[in-house]
């Protein structure tokens, strides 16, 4: 098992930057349904393979989220956020693209404190071990640092080994010469 969270996250404990960059842009779930409606996903931040330009506005990226929203309804995404926006940040209200920018600036303002920074929410929510997800090419500098921190959390890594046993991986040859 692995939580959708990035080890870099609890190494910098820095605040989240926004809320698209928390809840949309690096959330497949999320992203991968508002695109499965024709919504690109560079228009959601996504980051391309070509290293090309994608949204960087989390307010736009936001709005766009909120506007397809009720996509999520039924599911285990929808179930998570609202969970998430009620439970975490105290709001209450459905998202949806009239209310996109009060929720946004109430989820950023909540951001911006203390009490909203990783390694805060990790011991808020009694975690006892959370695992990530990383290549197996990954060199686990986040985790090092982590480690180095001398912070109590326990923070480790889920093997995924797809990029060197799955031979119709793009570059298996090369990345089991890496590795």
């Amino acid at each position: 098992p692995h939580g959708h969270t990035d080890p870099r996250w609890f190494a910098e404990n820095a605040p989240f930057p926004d809320p698209a960059r928390l809840f949309v842009t690096p959330d497949h779930y999320v992203f991968r349904m508002i695109g499965s409606q024709g919504v690109p996903l560079t228009d959601l931040g996504v980051p391309r393979a070509d290293g090309g330009p994608t949204e960087t506005d989390g307010r736009a990226i936001w709005r766009r989220f909120a506007a397809h929203y009720h996509l999520f309804r039924g599911t285990p995404s929808r179930l998570w956020l609202d969970h998430a926006f009620v439970n975490v940040f105290g709001w209450t209200q459905r998202l949806s693209a009239s209310n996109a920018d009060a929720a946004y600036d109430h989820i950023a303002a909540c951001l911006e404190r203390p009490e909203f920074r990783p390694r805060a929410l990790f011991d808020r929510f009694n975690i006892e071990v959370i695992a990530t997800t990383e290549s197996p090419l990954d060199d686990l500098g986040w985790h090092r640092m982590i480690r180095e921190s001398g912070w109590g959390g326990r923070v480790v890594t889920a093997y995924r080994p797809d990029a060197v046993v799955d031979p119709e991986f793009q570059g298996f040859a090369a990345n089991i010469e890496k590795l």
